[in-house]
């Protein structure tokens, strides 16, 4: 946004060019695309000069956007990226045309992290990550391939073009935005119409935040993730642009359509045509209260500091660390007693020995790195994994060790299933198995 001082500098410059008869004409039209100034998005004006030193436009400000008594603000300054310039008033009202309506629509994001894209699908080159509430310019509407979640379902929503503030375009999917049209005053405390919200600031941290199980928080909290959880994005959404809540939980999804909210009390209201009641517990905290089989259920959800999407992509890159230090030292490790244990870069191993030795632990698979170490025990192991035998050369058995990686090599500590609860291992078995292997690299 330019400041008062920006617009008298920018008619003093056009002033001095006029003088040395630089600038007698337009060098074009142009539509602005963020707010500047008084001026909203949207808006066809001539262009007189690019100034690459002020790395700005020196734009005509239209009458309707003038100060009746400042004549010097007839002109200003528009920073590059927030104009597209053509070469005729037609042609820029031609492509304020294709902007399909969202010429003056904005959007705030709803996750620390949310890329922009090179092109409207999952998979596409990121160029751009966006920071929790920062604000981005809605262009138009683009079609795209529909993007899933990490649970491998669509995601409600569609792609757009969109423009940071610095400009950097590129295009974004609308399941983690909030859209809202924006014309005069400052952006970024601009007032966002929310259906029901009335100005209510508790109404709107309900109905704007991203609302997930208590049991999530729990386990970011604790370090210790199951990401087959996780992904499965239970979660609960106000569902503001449908008019229709959304529950999603472990046995089942369930909409509830509504006509209108209604305040019921302190922090509390009813979502009208439905069977849905909501109290806000904190800035952090919702009960969400509904009627399922005749009997009223209530449960509690909490936000979490970024998204469940990043939560578990940062937990992949740490499992993958994990597994990397083992491979790293081996791939390939050798036991007296055990046979050959060989790793290969994408986590699958291959164990093997003699025909005289136990069978229990030959055979293919892949490491698990998901396991986690409780009370004492992380005091003496490295960590805990898995090995998830193939169906075919290990009966598809599932075995899980505390291993201590250090400069003798990897040592397996066999846990048998009673000492595994939730993916976290809490203690040492009795008598157990310790197998001892060394890098081929230590010979």
């Amino acid at each position: 946004m330019l400041s008062r001082y920006g617009i008298i500098r920018a008619g003093l410059l056009l002033a001095a060019l006029a003088a040395l008869g630089g600038c007698s004409k337009t060098i074009g039209w142009g539509v602005t695309l963020w707010y500047t100034g008084a001026v909203p998005s949207g808006t066809v004006v001539p262009v007189y000069v690019r100034s690459n030193i002020e790395q700005a436009w020196i734009v005509s400000v239209p009458e309707e956007y003038r100060d009746p008594d400042g004549a010097e603000d007839s002109m200003m300054e528009v920073p590059l990226p927030h104009l597209e310039l053509l070469r005729s008033k037609g042609a820029a009202e031609r492509r304020l045309a294709q902007f399909g309506g969202y010429a003056k629509t904005y959007a705030e994001t709803l996750q620390d992290g949310l890329p922009i894209r090179e092109s409207p699908e999952n998979n596409a080159r990121r160029t751009y990550r966006l920071k929790l509430g920062e604000i981005i310019k809605i262009l138009q509407k683009a079609e795209g391939v529909a993007a899933v979640g990490t649970s491998g379902s669509a995601l409600e929503g569609e792609w757009f073009k969109v423009m940071t503030e610095s400009g950097s375009s590129g295009f974004c999917f609308s399941y983690r935005l909030r859209l809202f049209e924006h014309e005069t005053g400052s952006l970024g405390g601009a007032e966002r119409e929310i259906a029901g919200a009335g100005g209510d600031r508790d109404l709107e941290i309900l109905l704007t935040r991203v609302w997930y199980p208590e049991a999530y928080k729990a386990m970011v909290d604790s370090g210790r993730l199951d990401l087959d959880y996780l992904s499965k994005l239970y979660s609960f959404t106000p569902g503001v642009e449908t008019s229709q809540a959304r529950l999603v939980l472990e046995n089942g999804e369930q909409s509830f359509p509504y006509t209108k909210i209604v305040k019921d009390g302190d922090r509390r209201w009813k979502f009208e045509g439905s069977m849905l009641e909501l109290t806000l517990n904190s800035a952090s905290s919702l009960s969400v209260s509904w009627e399922a089989d005749g009997k009223r259920q209530t449960q509690t959800f909490v936000t979490l500091p970024v998204s469940v999407e990043n939560i578990v992509n940062q937990e992949r890159e740490k499992r993958q660390n994990r597994y990397q230090a083992i491979y790293v030292l081996g791939p390939d490790f050798q036991s007296a007693n055990f046979g050959t244990l060989a790793l290969n870069s994408n986590g699958r191993f291959k164990w093997e020995g003699m025909e005289e030795q136990d069978r229990t632990y030959l055979g293919s698979g892949v490491f698990d790195m998901g396991y986690y170490l409780g009370g004492e025990m992380a005091d003496r192991y490295t960590g805990a994994l898995a090995m998830r035998f193939d169906a075919v050369s290990g009966g598809g058995r599932l075995m899980v060790f505390a291993y201590i990686l250090d400069n003798q090599g990897l040592r397996l500590e066999h846990i048998p299933g009673d000492y595994v609860s939730r993916r976290t291992v809490s203690r040492r078995a009795p008598d157990p198995l310790v197998i001892s292997f060394s890098s081929y690299n230590s010979y």
